[in-house]
């Protein structure tokens, strides 16, 4: 497994493209207006500093990725945790949060956070196990999917 950044690489038809949510039943991507960050996922995050990286298996396929931005001092955000489902539970999904980890305090961040679809239980278990605790109420998107979301936090 090769993990790096996403650099130049933005989306395609070819393989490359970083894996989404669409797998879960009630779950639609829809990336023209508000989701710009699957389009270009390299060039979403470098603007304040974030980052973006892929893990590829031995064929160069994109297998999972992670993005991470600072929306306000202090603090790093998690985006777009995704792991290609014949690769969960080998320790991938947590490498990676824990690379974005040290981005971010490379950067100076105390604390990081993201928010998770409510429908993504198993990785919430992952999350906790991490030291991530599920703040108190939820957000709703208002999306084509009816997304609520959960809000994650920990300090670094």
């Amino acid at each position: 497994m090769i993990t790096s950044p996403a650099g130049g690489r933005e989306s395609s038809q070819d393989g490359t493209r970083p894996p989404s949510a669409a797998e879960y039943p009630g779950c639609y991507v829809d990336p023209h207006q508000d989701l710009v960050d699957l389009r270009m996922p390299a060039g979403s995050y470098a603007g304040n500093g974030g980052a973006f990286w892929v893990a590829e298996d031995a064929r160069g396929r994109v297998c999972a990725c992670i993005g991470v931005d600072y929306p306000s001092g202090g603090a790093g955000e998690l985006h777009r945790l995704y792991v290609r489902p014949d690769l969960r539970r080998r320790g991938l999904g947590e490498r990676l949060i824990r690379l974005a980890e040290g981005h971010a305090r490379e950067r100076g961040a105390t604390r990081i956070f993201f928010w998770s679809d409510t429908r993504f239980a198993t990785a919430h278990r992952l999350y906790e196990r991490l030291g991530y605790i599920r703040a108190e109420g939820t957000r709703a998107l208002g999306d084509i999917s009816r997304s609520i979301e959960y809000r994650f936090e920990k300090p670094l």
